[in-house]
């Protein structure tokens, strides 16, 4: 059984403020696991715990049912890849994906075996007998794999392993990690920046913030139900949009922005019932680009705004388009052949259900 246990696991560097603060993790057997999070926010430190490379300041790691506080990284029956490869440059492949079996004293025979059935499984058969120099950063971080993956361990950890890549290399070697998972059945844990890498890997994932769990759950539900606004802001591309304003105190329910840009009528909302208990409040609204829309959808309640446009993007077959609110930067997702230009008026609907709020002095969502 490969779980993982982080029970109230903390970090700090000597007598300095904790870097990780309180994690408490169920990393159920065969699941893949990502960690994400912004740049500086303990996520590579969690993970280099797990691996024995950072000594655990409190709480208790297990590994399976075995306790590894104290049990050294060789010791802890995992594999860990990382950013930058770390290959033996005067190796070959075939050198480089048995070294650890070796050092084990495992039969040539086995270790013979083990290689050419990770080969197969990565497609680098051709390349054993290669040099990393000799290979591009795709073929290298598959032959880093293949090193974890020839060790059969219990659990299998990934630093980044895909940010020295280019985009389109990054696409197709998610989906290669995503299809390893499926034939190894293997418990795995990856740590990522890049939160299209995490909601496309993740069976879940872990949004962590300055060293605390904000929310460990599916990619959907992070996307559709997030506990606070970094989580909303976090997940989901482009980001979502905010806009600070109030809740009426009296008569129907309403939200007025700050400067009065946009008064929606909430009273038969679906958050009507959430947002009751706040009236008077001060709150924040957020929707996604992609629930604003410049013609209404038949049956969905979806007011109508006009903005004018300061700037659109084209990928292909959208366009996103940007404009203010207040003094709040937006971005909507709209159709490609929307004729826009800058500085020209339009008409937006935004659909109302798909609204989201948070209480504006603790930032968590109203639910």
């Amino acid at each position: 059984m490969s779980r993982v246990q982080l029970d109230h696991i903390a970090k700090a560097y000597g007598n300095g403020p904790r870097v990780i603060r309180d994690v408490n993790l169920d990393i159920q057997d065969k699941e893949f696991v990502v960690l994400v999070g912004p740049s500086g926010c303990g996520k590579s430190t969690l993970l280099r715990m797990i691996a024995g490379l950072e000594a655990i300041t409190d709480g208790t790691l297990l590994i399976g049912d075995r306790r590894v506080n104290d049990v050294p990284p060789n010791e802890r029956d995992i594999a860990m890849v990382f950013q930058n490869y770390a290959l033996y440059p005067h190796m070959t492949v075939y050198e480089n994906m048995a070294f650890g079996l070796k050092l084990r004293n495992m039969p040539k025979t086995e270790i013979k075996d083990r290689v050419t059935a990770a080969a197969r499984l990565l497609e680098i058969e051709n390349l054993l007998d290669r040099k990393p120099k000799d290979m591009s950063g795709g073929q290298r971080q598959r032959v880093a794999i293949g090193r974890a993956i020839v060790r059969n361990p219990q659990v299998f950890l990934f630093d980044e392993p895909l940010s020295n890549l280019d985009a389109k290399l990054r696409g197709q070697m998610r989906i290669e990690l995503q299809k390893l998972h499926r034939d190894l059945q293997a418990t795995m844990i990856y740590v990522t920046h890049d939160q299209i890498e995490a909601m496309t890997l993740g069976n879940r994932i872990v949004v962590l913030r300055n060293g605390d769990v904000q929310q460990f759950d599916t990619p959907i539900t992070l996307y559709n139900q997030p506990v606070n606004r970094f989580v909303a802001g976090f997940i989901g591309t482009p980001p979502m949009n905010f806009l600070p304003g109030r809740l009426s105190g009296t008569g129907p329910l309403q939200f007025q922005s700050d400067q009065g840009a946009v008064t929606l009528d909430l009273s038969q909302s679906v958050h009507a019932p959430a947002l009751a208990s706040f009236r008077g409040h001060a709150v924040t609204l957020g929707i996604r680009a992609e629930h604003m829309s410049p013609v209404p959808v038949p049956g969905r309640s979806m007011p109508e705004l006009t903005v004018q446009a300061d700037a659109v993007e084209h990928t292909g077959n959208e366009a996103l388009t940007y404009f203010h609110l207040d003094d709040q930067r937006f971005v909507a997702r709209l159709p490609a052949d929307l004729p826009l230009t800058f500085g020209q008026s339009f008409r937006l609907f935004w659909e109302l259900d798909k609204c989201h709020f948070f209480d504006a002095e603790t930032e968590l969502a109203i639910r």
